[in-house]
């Protein structure tokens, strides 16, 4: 019976290639087509693989979140993402773009925190509570959060306000579903600075929190 699973799990994932719709671009991906049809097929191989692996419910679980990722390439993944945060946090104030393949969330300090202060804005709650929701569909990633501050005050005040606000922000995702392990918080202080920190526009640019959403390769291709 083992056997017979492999195989069909090995025929569901077969190598091919994907078309991205949104730049035409082909990536070669581990499934016999893309879109729909390819992600469900994935779900299903890895679904199988899963019930292998471990038992059959958790097992069978984390491997349809595999397969998922595997019945399409990692351009269109991420491209499905990057539309739905997009849609979830419009007029949010959190801006959503790419660099390749990793999609990155830019949340100014001032509608994330307090002046001086590393607990979230009540009022930010619901747009952390979107980003969640994303991850939890999307979770063939890794999600690093980045925090940053501008030159004013002490260095070393900056670097710990920065680690203390990326590592709030990272354990309320965790605390909405998010899975620990892919999660990691560092905070920057004012050493990446995204502009000039001697006016005020350019300060509360560099004051800011960064999400970076990275896919997991081995996920996708072999």
């Amino acid at each position: 019976m083992r056997k017979a699973l492999i195989i069909g799990a090995a025929a569901l994932i077969a190598v091919g290639c994907t078309t991205n719709p949104y730049t035409g671009e082909r990536r070669a991906s581990r499934a016999v087509t893309s879109g729909a049809g390819g992600a469900a097929a994935g779900a299903a191989a890895g679904a199988i693989v899963g019930a292998i692996a471990g038992s059959p419910g958790r097992g069978a679980a984390i491997g349809a979140g595999i397969g998922a990722a595997t019945g399409v390439g990692i351009g269109v993944y991420q491209d499905r993402q990057q539309e739905k945060l997009r849609q979830r946090l419009a007029n949010t104030g959190v801006s959503v773009t790419r660099q390749g393949d990793n999609i990155y969330l830019n949340m100014p300090s001032d509608i994330t925190f307090a002046v001086n202060q590393s607990d979230i804005n009540p009022g930010f709650y619901e747009t952390l509570n979107s980003v969640a929701i994303v991850l939890q569909e999307f979770d063939a990633t890794t999600v690093s959060v980045y925090g940053h501050a501008d030159a004013t005050g002490a260095e070393d005040y900056n670097l710990r306000l920065s680690q203390r606000r990326a590592q709030s922000v990272s354990s309320y995702i965790a605390g909405q579903g998010v899975a620990p392990a892919r999660l990691q918080a560092i905070g920057f202080g004012e050493t990446r600075p995204v502009a000039p920190n001697d006016t005020e526009a350019g300060r509360a640019a560099n004051r800011r929190v960064e999400i970076v959403i990275d896919p997991i390769e081995s996920q996708f291709n072999s």
